[in-house]
């Protein structure tokens, strides 16, 4: 594809205002990171994630801030003109302002981000207040927050009831009033997402597992193509089964190996025969 603009905040508040879906996608290494910015993706979110989806880990609690600079830089040079979201990993913001500002600071100084994400809803709007006086823009994450996983009761569906609803509705507003350009809802019902999405006056409204009412959507890259051994969660589409055809090539290669059917000449280099000769001659 041809050169690509950056993608800023104002692109992706024209798109809101114009109607347009914003694409998200979470992205955790160079190549990726470059297939992505080919297929025209607004957002990459270099989740904590990466836990589980690249370091095998059963939650995302055991990601430090240096695994996430690091993939988190290697993304950037992969996909230069995507606009790049940090998710600030476990106890990289909880516990204290100063705590959060320096973290985040990290993601834009030592990464090249365009914002941060945390998780939380009203207890964490100081922390989003700031973090944006700190010029830093910042994305809420509410509904199944996978930090949080235990004291929600797992990886469920949240905002069920009218209550817990209300909730996160209130909690919406309260972080965009705390400064968020953004909230992410992740496993919450679709007409609760839907009232999120229409009372927000300046703040993206992100959907994963909760409707198509959001000014866009975002997929575990990992879901999209089937290579998270573990599970595929129901809020994901396959749209290439790449975990399988990977497995299938492995096995061709290990069959072929052992079966002496690879390497073939054309996978290898010969040599002259006079200087093959002539290196016998050398090695007496």
């Amino acid at each position: 594809m041809s050169e690509r603009k950056k993608v800023t905040l104002p692109v992706l508040f024209d798109k809101v205002a114009k109607g347009d879906p914003i694409t998200w996608l979470t992205c955790y290494d160079y190549p990726t990171a470059y297939f992505q910015e080919q297929a025209g993706i607004d957002m990459i979110l270099v989740g904590d994630s990466l836990g589980m989806t690249m370091l095998g880990y059963d939650s995302t609690l055991p990601v430090t801030m240096n695994d996430m600079i690091r993939h988190t830089q290697a993304v950037r040079r992969g996909a230069p003109h995507v606009f790049l979201i940090g998710d600030m990993p476990y106890m990289s913001y909880q516990p204290s302002n100063e705590t959060a500002v320096l973290n985040a600071g990290r993601f834009m100084a030592e990464a090249g981000c365009d914002a941060i994400k945390l998780e939380g809803g009203r207890e964490m709007a100081e922390r989003i207040a700031a973090i944006s006086a700190a010029g830093i823009p910042a994305f809420g994450h509410l509904g199944l927050t996978p930090q949080s996983a235990s004291a929600l009761g797992g990886f469920r569906l949240q905002g069920k009831s009218a209550l817990q609803a209300q909730k996160i509705i209130e909690d919406a507003k309260i972080l965009e009033e705390a400064g968020a350009v953004g909230v992410l809802l992740e496993l919450v019902p679709d007409r609760v997402c839907q009232i999120i999405t229409d009372r927000a006056e300046n703040c993206i409204i992100m959907s994963l597992g909760s409707g198509p009412d959001a000014h866009g959507q975002l997929l575990i890259y990992h879901d999209l193509f089937g290579l998270y051994p573990k599970f595929t969660p129901r809020m994901a589409k396959v749209y290439g089964n790449a975990g399988e055809v990977i497995l299938n090539g492995l096995q061709q290669y290990v069959a072929e190996v052992q079966g002496k059917q690879f390497p073939e000449p054309k996978n290898y280099f010969g040599m002259k025969e006079e200087e093959y000769a002539e290196l016998l001659k050398l090695l007496g």
